[in-house]
């Protein structure tokens, strides 16, 4: 027997690809109006969290929550930046007190403090996604992170990516020269 398609299986679904977190943007592109989502949320199971963006209680927190709901904050086309990237590889030893995330166009959403937004548009070459998170690639990130991080964190995170496959021999020794440091 197929399960009926209802607004909430269909929100539901596409909150289980992000970390249980849906917006009035996703809710549009699934045929679901504005006005279900809000009456879905007061039904119970759907939390309010920001202007446009809720999240499924029933879907299993995480630790990489935060980055998914930093990033829908700011809004589309947003990603990952600087040390919020290595923190979600968990690299370099770093634990931001604010979560970067960089943004091709002005973006003037109310963010809580914890969430700093840049507007920086960069190439397609430099942005990836990670654990279904839009982010830089790691190589961007790493070479943002000079003068924010210390530089010895940094050549050992990127020897410690390469090792671990996370870079290529190629890209990691491009960002060892980066750094200055030899490969």
């Amino acid at each position: 027997m197929a399960l009926a398609d209802t607004y909430r299986r269909r929100l539901h679904e596409r909150a289980l690809d992000q970390y249980g977190y849906v917006t009035t943007r996703d809710a549009e592109e699934l045929g679901v109006p504005a006005v279900e989502l809000r009456k879905i949320g007061q039904r119970g199971g759907l939390a309010h969290i920001a202007y446009g963006l809720y999240r499924f209680e029933d879907v299993v927190p995480t630790e990489r929550d935060q980055f998914m709901e930093a990033v829908l904050r700011v809004g589309p086309g947003a990603y990952l930046t600087h040390d919020a990237v290595l923190a979600l590889y968990d690299l370099a030893l770093v634990n931001p007190r604010r979560i970067r995330v960089g943004t091709p166009r002005r973006a003037r959403p109310r963010l809580p403090d914890h969430i700093e937004a840049i507007q920086r548009p960069l190439d397609g070459a430099d942005l990836a996604v990670y654990e279904g998170i839009p982010t830089t690639t790691l190589a961007r990130a790493l070479l943002d992170c000079r003068g924010l991080v210390m530089d010895e964190r940094l050549v050992e995170a990127t020897r410690q990516a390469a090792s671990s496959g996370l870079l290529t021999r190629r890209v990691a020794d491009q960002v060892l020269a980066g750094l200055g440091a030899a490969a």
